[in-house]
């Protein structure tokens, strides 16, 4: 199983930057990509970004140009995925979640909350 702990949220005014982390432990060798999803009051979760082991992204169209999704890999395993966020909008107010695939599954973290209000 993988665990997956994010952090970095937080209130921040439009056009402000946030970078979200998320850290991963447990059988963190078996993780094929990472990425972030996100879900407002009342709608899905949707996707916002994700990453693999090759580092190929892809990201939503509402983030195109303002996010922007890495990892951080030691001995070529991943262990942590970060998304930094600029000129962040109200419409990107959501719970942030991390998600990984592995070859266990997949795997969610806890949320971490993301208001963009003046």
């Amino acid at each position: 199983q993988v665990q997956l702990v994010e952090s970095g949220g937080g209130l921040v005014q439009p056009g402000g930057s946030l970078r979200l982390s998320c850290a991963a432990s447990g059988s963190i060798f078996t993780i094929n990509a990472m990425g972030w999803y996100r879900q407002a009051p009342g709608k899905e979760r949707e996707l916002v970004a994700t990453i693999t082991t090759a580092l190929k992204t892809n990201y939503a169209d509402s983030v195109k140009g303002r996010f922007t999704i890495s990892i951080l890999s030691r001995y070529n395993v991943v262990d942590t995925v970060y998304l930094q966020m600029n000129n962040l909008k109200p419409d990107d107010t959501a719970v942030y979640y991390c998600h990984t695939e592995s070859l266990t599954g997949g795997y969610w973290g806890q949320g971490t909350q993301v208001t963009v209000s003046s």
